[in-house]
């Protein structure tokens, strides 16, 4: 099994998502984690949104990557779905890593009416649902 990190600024929104989709759309294939470099809690609008689709992510806890690594945690990909500084900011794990960058906008920085912020984060959503669905596609068995 290929185990999969993916990691955004507050593991509350990008991250989460990933993982979700991942778990979704492995065929038993993958085992899907994420985590943050400043852990939050999850955004209601991801939550919301998610919901719509039918997955609940309104109860996962969120995580730290530096928790992750130093319990020595190996991961096959890391996944940053954030921003390049961001992205920068993270741990390097050891051993054999590919590493990934899927940049997405940020819900946390999403501002207007309430029905204007789902909008931007359904947009985000159903990208990061198409990344991983591409990205289980590729990685399919010769």
């Amino acid at each position: 099994m290929t185990s999969v990190l993916f990691l955004c600024v507050h593991n509350s929104a990008r991250s989460q998502m990933a993982q979700a989709f991942l778990e979704r759309h492995d065929a038993g294939r993958f085992a899907a984690e994420s985590a943050g470099l400043e852990p939050g809690s999850i955004n209601p609008y991801v939550a919301r949104a998610m919901a719509e689709v039918g997955i609940n992510v309104a109860g996962r806890p969120t995580k730290s990557v530096f928790d992750l690594r130093d319990a020595g945690r190996r991961f096959d990909v890391v996944v940053t779905v954030c921003s390049k500084e961001a992205a920068e900011r993270c741990p390097v794990f050891p051993g054999r890593v590919e590493r990934r960058h899927w940049p997405f906008d940020d819900p946390s920085s999403f501002t207007g009416t309430d029905e204007a912020i789902m909008e931007r984060v359904r947009i985000v959503r159903d990208q990061i649902e198409a990344a991983v669905k591409e990205f289980v596609a590729d990685n399919a068995p010769s």
